[in-house]
């Protein structure tokens, strides 16, 4: 998809980032300074210190009035000068509720053009690496779209993408860069499109270079359905057509296409790869010539890398991309690095950025511009875009980790209000991933692996604790989890003990804190909790298990799959 670009467009962008900026903003205000939202603040004028000046810095709270008056069918004039076609939502799992914002086919050409820059970047680095030209096995889906009382859908980002004429409407030599026709991607039943994702990457496994989806754990996701199915898959191959419970038609005759006739020998070679007693390395032992996997691997999808390292032996994983539904904003110009180590360079022409200190402690007059970050500070990030976000909040902690040209580069440290808190500490994203790398380290030698975790603060006991849910996975495929008391409880201790000088104290030396507990769930219970979310307006292509979960509900999917349950035994100590 990176037809009509070349690389020479990012180092354009990237050096003369101020003035692309400032020509952003001023776009932006020409277009939207009339809307009774912004009339209020600039009347009328689209000059940039009056805006920087006038405009308050808001959260959703403070825009959804103006949204919600829109999808109930008043003007869009409300809040953009553009037509508004669409709304995005949320995947509602990082921040605990779902949100929609306003957007027309404008957001889609910009999401194409970044992509499009990915695809250069990595070709490039692929190209310099000896990585063969081939085809990429995504497993990319879409969801039905409901439609608000004014008649306009609200869709996820990609499935507003994947169903917008940019991407049907795409060259033939892009479109088969996929080993799945775009009619399983557009298949609305989700069940059908991986398995026909599967069926189609397994036919065509000598051609794939490259597995990849949004997020890291639809990827883990596909793995554990292909342990599950792969009988299946291979009567399919061996008989040459699909199984009869794939009934939507499209996707049912392009897949029959791709299968041609009977194979017996692919069909035997798979099976005797799925039918090893371990699955480790089972991603290159199907797909022989892959040479990396592309997600996004940052952030709290970093929870996966592990159980992605050991069903692919240890492939690079490469995170791309960074973006939201409010915009997107860069990507990873130096793809093949550790998901650790990764670091976005923000693209100027997608959207007017600013930058709130971390430290502010209210002061919003220190907000500066893209430019005029500081390396090495942490920020977060503040979005003007053309639909009617103006001064918006993102939500997201960001560091600046160094500039390429003079456009800043971001590295992702979490989530702004993600955090787990009993008395006066604040445990962060950032303190939760790091704590469970640690805890990981532990398990290595063990005979099980983690496959999916989450946690909260249980405030019903006193004092209240942390509580995590963990999901084990024996290493051999049908071995059985055989939890080790004194395994799970070192776990508990080493969470601890990562935790930052604070909670020590509050633990060890106030009393204040108790003793962290792991509660070890039923095998597919992340996928059950996958599955609750998505029944309240997720999606599968979006979705990213919420590090903290706070839902009374979503809490019970948990509790009701409970195997057994451990205890911290020792306090940490106050000095590391």
């Amino acid at each position: 998809m990176s037809s009509g670009y070349e690389l020479k467009d990012l180092e354009e962008l990237t050096s003369n980032a101020k003035q692309i900026q400032d020509d952003v903003l001023k776009e932006i205000l020409t277009l939207n300074a009339t809307t009774k939202y912004l009339r209020q603040f600039l009347h009328g004028n689209s000059d940039k210190e009056l805006f920087k000046k006038s405009v308050p810095v808001v959260s959703y709270d403070d825009v959804w009035p103006y949204i919600e008056r829109v999808a109930n069918g008043e003007q869009t004039d409300l809040i953009s000068g553009g037509p508004i076609t669409r709304f995005l939502g949320s995947s509602g799992t990082s921040g605990g509720k779902q949100k929609i914002f306003p957007v027309n086919d404008k957001y889609t050409e910009k999401l194409g053009y970044v992509l499009a820059l990915r695809s250069l970047v990595m070709s490039k680095h692929a190209s310099d690496n000896g990585v063969e030209q081939g085809k990429t096995m995504e497993f990319n889906y879409v969801r039905p779209e409901p439609k608000t009382p004014s008649g306009l859908p609200v869709s996820t980002v990609f499935t507003s993408f994947f169903m917008s004429d940019y991407f049907k409407n795409r060259t033939s030599k892009h479109s088969s860069e996929y080993t799945s026709p775009d009619q399983v991607i557009l298949c609305p039943d989700n069940n059908q499109s991986l398995y026909c994702h599967l069926l189609c990457g397994l036919v065509q496994r000598d051609e794939v270079m490259r597995i990849g989806a949004t997020f890291a754990y639809p990827l883990v996701l596909a793995i554990n359905y292909l342990e599950n199915h792969w009988k299946e898959l291979c009567n399919n191959i061996r008989a040459g057509h699909v199984s009869e419970w794939i009934t939507n038609l499209d996707c049912r005759n392009a897949v029959s296409a791709i299968l041609g006739g009977p194979n017996h020998k692919l069909a035997d070679v798979i099976e005797q790869e799925c039918s090893h007693k371990s699955w480790e390395g089972i991603i290159t032992r199907l797909w022989p010539k892959t040479k990396y996997m592309e997600s996004i691997f940052t952030g709290q999808m970093a929870q996966y890398i592990p159980i992605l390292e050991f069903y692919s032996n240890k492939l690079p994983l490469v995170s791309t991309t960074y973006g939201s539904s409010e915009s997107t904003f860069g990507l990873n110009v130096d793809p093949l690095r550790k998901p650790e180590d990764v670091s976005y360079t923000f693209v100027p022409n997608i959207s007017y950025f600013e930058f709130l200190p971390v430290d502010h402690e209210g002061d919003m007059e220190s907000i500066v511009d893209l430019v005029n970050v500081k390396l090495g500070f942490y920020y977060e990030p503040v979005v003007t875009n053309y639909f009617g976000l103006h001064r918006y909040l993102i939500g997201d902690i960001l560091q600046v980790t160094g500039f390429y040209n003079s456009t800043p580069q971001f590295r992702f440290v979490r989530r702004k209000n993600v955090v787990l808190s009993v008395e006066t500490e604040a445990t962060t994203e950032e303190d939760l991933l790091k704590a469970l790398a640690h805890a990981t380290q532990v398990i290595e030698s063990s005979n099980f692996m983690l496959v999916g975790f989450t946690c909260y603060a249980d405030i019903s006991t006193c004092p209240g604790h942390y509580v995590f849910y963990w999901e084990l996975k024996a290493k051999g495929a049908n071995d059985v989890v055989e939890l080790d008391k004194n395994v799970l409880v070192e776990c508990c201790c080493v969470l601890e003990e990562s935790f930052d000088a604070l909670y020590r104290d509050l633990r060890t030396r106030e009393g204040l804190i108790g003793a962290l507990e792991i509660r070890v769930v039923q095998q597919g219970t992340f996928d059950s909790l996958m599955e609750y979310f998505i029944s309240q307006g997720g999606s599968v292509a979006q979705y990213k298990t919420p590090l903290c979960v706070n839902s009374s509900e979503a809490l019970a999917v948990l509790e009701n799959k409970v195997l057994a349950r451990f205890f911290s035994e020792r306090s940490p100590p106050l000095d590391l």
